[in-house]
Parts: C-alpha cells; sequence; structure tokens
C-alpha cells in the first residue's frame, strides 16, 4: 500500500510538472480565485453583512476556510488513495504559522477590501500579485527564475496598469480598502516561496489542510470573540458558501502541487486571468460597470505585462 501510494503521489507531481499541464492547472486555478471577489460580495448580500460589520465578515471568511480544508481531505483521498499523512514537530508548527499568515492575515484583509472595492478594480488590483511574484522569485532563486529584460518590462507595463486603474477609479472603493487589498497581495506573494518550501518537508494536501483549518479557525475565533454571527437570509446563501469553500480547497490543492512543482514566476504570471473572470463576474452577478475606460486600459495593460513575463526569450528556446 505505502509503494503504491506514493507512486500515486509521484505521479502527480509528474503531471503538475509537466508545462502544459502546469499552464492548464495554473489558468483553472486562477479562474477559480477570480471567481472568489464577486462571489463573496454576493455572499455579504445573501448574509445581510455589512461592509462595517468586520466581525461578521471574518465569521464568514472563517466557516469558508474550515470548509474547504475538509474538502481538501476529501481531496487526497480521491486523488493519492489516503488520508495525508499529518507533520510532526518543527514541521507542524511551521504548517500551522504558514496558516496564521497566508490564510488569516492575507483573507482578514482581503474580505475587508472586498466590502470596500468594486470587483473590477479589487481585481485589477489583486492582479499585482502576478508581477510581485515574479519580482521576488529573482531575489529568493536567483539563476533558478532569474529576472530578464522581458520580465523586467512586463512588471513595468503590468504595474502601470494598476497605477491607470487607480487613478482612473471614480467611485471603485475607499482609500482603506486599496491599502487592504496591496496588504493582502504582498502577504499572498510573500507566502508563495514559503508555501513551497513546506511542501517539500510534508505531504502537499495536509500542508493546504492545515493552512486552511488553523487559519480560518483564526479568523472565526477572532470573529466571534468581535461579537460577530453567520446567519443566512436568503436560500441561496449556503450554495454560495459551499461554492466558496469549494474554491478555496481546490484553488491552495492546485496552487500548492504548482508552486511545488514549477517555477515560482511561470506560476505566478497566470494571475492575468483573475482579474479578467473577476471584471466580467462581477458585472454578471453584482450589476457592475463592464465597460469602463479604466478598467479596460488596465486589464490590456495587466494582459501586456504578464505575456512579456512569460514570453520565453532566446536562452530558454535553446535549453
Amino acid at each position: 500500500m505505502p509503494t503504491d501510494t506514493n507512486a500515486r503521489a509521484a505521479r502527480l507531481d509528474a503531471l503538475f510538472g509537466a508545462p502544459a499541464f502546469a499552464v492548464t492547472f495554473a489558468v483553472i486555478c486562477n479562474c477559480f480565485w477570480g471567481s472568489a471577489f464577486p462571489f463573496i460580495k454576493l455572499g455579504y448580500r445573501l448574509f445581510a453583512i455589512d461592509a462595517a460589520d468586520t466581525a461578521s465578515i471574518l465569521c464568514f471568511a472563517g466557516v469558508r476556510f474550515m470548509l474547504g480544508s475538509a474538502l481538501v481531505l476529501l481531496a487526497s483521498f480521491a486523488l493519492e488513495g489516503r488520508l495525508p499523512a499529518l507533520p510532526r514537530g518543527k514541521v507542524l508548527a511551521e504548517c500551522c504559522a504558514l496558516g496564521l499568515w497566508q490564510t488569516t492575515a492575507q483573507y482578514a484583509f482581503y474580505y475587508a477590501a472586498v466590502a470596500l472595492l468594486t470587483g473590477a478594480f479589487g481585481g485589477i488590483l489583486n492582479s499585482t500579485q502576478s508581477f510581485l511574484g515574479v519580482i521576488l522569485a529573482h531575489f529568493l532563486y536567483r539563476s533558478d527564475d532569474r529576472m530578464t529584460p522581458a520580465k523586467a518590462a512586463g512588471c513595468a507595463i503590468g504595474f502601470a496598469g494598476v497605477l491607470v486603474a487607480t487613478i482612473g477609479n471614480h467611485g471603485g472603493g475607499s482609500g482603506w480598502g486599496i491599502f487592504c487589498m496591496m496588504a493582502a497581495t504582498v502577504i499572498f506573494t510573500s507566502a508563495g516561496p514559503w508555501n513551497k518550501s513546506v511542501t517539500q518537508k510534508a505531504d502537499s494536501f495536509m500542508v493546504c489542510c492545515i493552512n486552511l483549518g488553523v487559519g480560518g479557525a483564526a479568523l472565526l475565533l477572532i470573529g466571534l470573540l468581535m461579537g460577530g454571527s453567520l446567519a443566512p437570509q436568503s436560500a441561496l446563501g449556503i450554495p454560495v458558501l459551499l461554492y466558496l469553500a469549494f474554491v478555496s480547497g481546490a484553488g491552495y490543492v492546485l496552487w500548492a502541487l504548482l508552486m511545488k512543482n514549477n517555477p515560482v514566476s511561470r506560476i505566478s504570471v497566470f494571475g492575468l486571468v483573475n482579474p479578467v473572470v473577476n471584471v466580467l463576474l462581477s458585472a454578471l452577478l453584482n450589476g457592475e460597470p463592464l465597460f469602463e475606460w479604466q478598467y479596460l486600459a488596465a486589464l490590456a495593460l495587466v494582459c501586456a505585462g504578464i505575456w512579456l513575463v512569460n514570453r520565453r526569450g532566446k536562452e530558454a528556446r535553446k535549453a
């Protein structure tokens, strides 16, 4: 049985390390995450959570991630034929610390930003994670994931797109909302290499399970201590919450496996898909304007930047 389980895990790593599959799964993962922002805003309405009710917002986030943690265990059993082994000692402590950083800290800011920003504007701001990941990878991995002129130009153009969205923003959100989204983005980016490191020491599924479970429990506890509550005001509330739990579970599993088996910059750049899906679903689900000039211009610049970052140079093609 252990031999068969190890063989399954090895095949899974090989699958996620193959460039074509890595690209496909990175796109799917970012489609999931791009849908999260508008669905969270929809969830706030269905649970009658006001933008100023931080406590209930944290409860909503905590329940979502705890449910997502349970789904990760089910995914592990389905894909590997077993429940993942629980790490011990320092590795377990590191997994818990990662959950408090990547889930609790990141999403405390992210969920506050969702309440204060329009979906389109928030999604474009969030796309900076694609470029921050490339920059961070250069300093952490040097020759294995180095910055090139094309990547530098792509990052500059992508950040210009975010600047256009920010300068041209009229009614997209508050200054505090912008700060919260950028803080969440920085935390997400800094957690990527840490996640990559931890998944080398423990089962990827268990890392995700602990990340979401510990981080979600902390969010829920903080929300309850602040006086928050969670009660659906519509029959659609529960399905929306379950969908968000699925997005968090599936998204984190895919992302952990991708980060484990690929260079960080190869995966980070597909954050392009995130704001595009976000803008489209925000218009469809929440009635936000689709054809705002600043959003279209920003998306075009962000797309161009990510294309440049992902374009393989002459040396890469010869390798």
